[in-house]
Parts: C-alpha cells; structure tokens; sequence
C-alpha cells in the first residue's frame, strides 16, 4: 500500500482539511492548520508530502513522523509541528481503516468509555456569560470555560480586577457548585497582573486558570501558582515534547492542553500526555477547532490515563455559520450526553466526513484574530 494522493481544503469558519489517498482506496484525514494562518499550513503540508510522503507505505507512521520532524533540520514551531500533526492523523486514520479497528486500539485500548468535555461561554470580551452558562447547564453540560477579561494593562486597575471576579461570580451564582468552570486567561495578562488576578478569582473557586501568562514566559508560571491554590493549566502554544520539558519540571501546572492539529499529532500528544503522567499532571486537549481535530483528540483521550477534559467547539463564538457537526456524514458520533461524549466506535478517527459538504464549502478562508489595542494606541494581547 502507498500514499497515492493528497488533496487540502480550507472551510469555514477557519479550518483545513486534509485529504490523503492510497493506492488500495483506503482515505485518511487530518486537520493541519493554524487558526489564521492556513494558507501558510498548507504550503508546508504540500512540502511534506512532495518531499518525504507520496508513493511511500502509510502505516510506517513513527518513521515518517520522525522524518517530517528532523529531515528538514530547522524543526518545531507552531507552522511545521500543525502540519506534521494533520498528516500524523490522516495516517493513523488510514491505519486504523485498514485493520478495521478505532486509532486507540492501535494505542493500547480504551482506559476509559466515554470522555467529559465542557463547553465555552461568552466571547473573546465575555458578556452575559451567566445567562449562556445556564443555558448550557440545562443542556447537560457539567463543565463550561470562559475569558476572564478583555485586554488588561500590564498593571491594570482595581476595577478591571473587580469586574473580572463579578463576572465569574455571576456564573457561580447562575450555575451552583456542581458545576466546575475553567476561566481563560488566554496569555493576555501580563505576569505583575496574571498574580493578583488569580488571587482575586479564587473566591468563586474555578475549576483551572488556563494560560495565565503569554507563552514564552512559562517561566513565570511558579509565581502565578505561587498566589493561588487554584489549578494552572497551559499548552496551547506548546508544539513538541520538548516545549512542554520545562513546565513540567518547574512544578507549577496541574493541566497540559496541548493541541492535536499544532503540537504534533496523535503520535506527539500520546508521548507528551505519558510524561505528563509522570509528573503528576492533567491532559485535557485545547480543540478550538473542526471535528476531525476533536476525533483525533478523544482517540489519545481514550488511552491515557490522566485525560481530565476535552474542549469542544460546538457553538463556540469563532464558528459563525459553520459548526464542528456540519461537516460530518453522521453527527450524531459527538452526541453529548450529561457533560459526556462516547468514544468513536468506527475504524481509524471514526468518524465520516461528507466530502459533498466539505467539497462544496472549500474556498479562500480569510479569518484572522482581531488585533486588539490599548488606550494608547500600543497593540494588546488577544
């Protein structure tokens, strides 16, 4: 069996789909892409593919790995690590097809049965975010995430604290304490004001803070532990095993999220969530994204051991006219049910993707994150 053929479609809302082909028929997808950055994804999974991939044998998925990873000599980052990772899926998905059985049995099998995933509320700046997160409860999600803010200051005001711990008060308030809340700082506060927020949110006892600093400054991440007793999380703009070396040595997070379509892929993120393991720490998948990311997602959280959580996109404030369901032949395959999903039961990722509606959907997707300003005109973190 070779790889006959490859073909790359950009969909809305801001996603890529990946397209591979064999000799024998067997199709396996992927979802390589930075959000924004797509039309760069692409070309580097063209090069991959022209370079190290067509007319070689699929299921040798750990030597092609290695060779999309260390062949081309500058390596890591967030444009290669998301372009090897769509590719990794794509060739798990044609080897799980072609042994007729789900990727996480080719794992070792299933540590779990179904997986527990939350659900966002409210926006990149969070508005009535108490009305949607009871909203969401009623539907039978058990878990929600939200923004803490919009763009702060590097030393912002009481008032900018203060609205923040109101805010997520109101949740509280609308949803009880059964329901755990994970609060996104998204790495736009500044470390001198990450501190004294989370101090600040402890009260209303959310269930993690997520990427309290920008990324580049994990160092920073032991003095923000250091005022909270709440859970760090972080991980999102992490691509290889070797990003993630010194936060788990520095002892400060208790969650990892990295993302199956940027750090790498299935193969990557089963290495990285087994040394999470080792140092006593969380895995649950930052997904923001289509539903062939979240299928390769639950594939590594149905084998690994300390999977907490899974995000999922379902009515996410990014997917405006296009949702994570639309582009499934059968989507009823993520059906939530009281705050779970079952794992996918079909061959490879398990899940079907209608290539009319992917087909018919594809074009130049121009999405890009909002470049956010100061008071002052400086730029802002999003």
């Amino acid at each position: 069996m070779e790889i006959a053929d490859y073909e790359l479609f950009q969909v809305p809302p801001r996603w890529l789909f990946l397209r591979v082909e064999t000799d024998t028929g067997l199709v396996g997808w992927g979802e390589p892409v930075v959000e924004g950055r797509a039309r760069t994804v692409e070309t580097a999974v063209e090069e991959l593919f022209e370079t190290y991939l067509l007319g070689e044998d699929p299921l040798r998925i750990e030597d092609h790995w290695q060779t999309m990873y260390r062949g081309g000599f500058y390596r890591g980052g967030p444009v290669l690590m998301s372009a090897i990772a769509g590719v990794d899926q794509a060739l798990w998905d044609i080897s799980g097809k072609h042994l007729g059985v789900p990727v996480y049995e080719l794992l070792g099998g299933p540590a779990r049965e179904r997986m527990r995933v939350y659900q966002w509320v409210g926006g990149d700046r969070p508005t009535d975010v108490a009305e949607q997160a009871a909203e969401q409860v009623e539907a039978g999600f058990t878990a929600l995430k939200m923004n803490a803010t919009p763009e702060m200051r590097r030393v912002d005001t009481p008032a900018a604290v203060e609205a923040a711990v109101d805010r997520l008060g109101a949740v509280r308030e609308a949803v009880g304490d059964e329901v755990d809340i994970g609060v996104d700082f998204h790495g736009r506060v500044a470390k001198s004001q990450a501190k004294k927020l989370a101090a600040a949110l402890e009260v209303h006892d959310p269930f993690f803070v997520e990427e309290p600093v920008p990324p580049g400054h994990e160092d920073a991440l032991p003095a923000v532990a250091n005022h909270t007793s709440t859970p760090i999380a972080t991980g999102e703009r992490l691509y290889s095993r070797w990003d993630f070396t010194e936060v788990f040595e520095d002892g400060a997070v208790d969650v990892i999220q990295p993302d199956l379509s940027h750090a790498g892929g299935i193969s990557e993120v089963k290495r990285i969530a087994a040394m999470a393991e080792a140092y006593d720490v969380a895995l649950a998948p930052h997904c923001p994204l289509g539903p062939i990311a979240l299928a390769a997602c639950l594939q590594v959280d149905a084998v690994a051991g300390n999977a907490l959580i899974q995000e999922q996109s379902l009515d996410i404030h990014y997917n405006e006219g296009t949702d994570e369901l639309d582009y499934l032949a059968d989507p009823a395959v993520f059906e939530y049910d009281g705050g779970y999903v079952d794992l996918p039961e079909g061959p490879g990722l398990g899940i079907e993707i209608d290539e009319d509606v992917v087909r018919e959907r594809t074009g130049d997707v121009d999405w890009h994150n909002p470049v956010w300003r100061h008071d002052d005109g400086s730029v802002a973190e999003w």
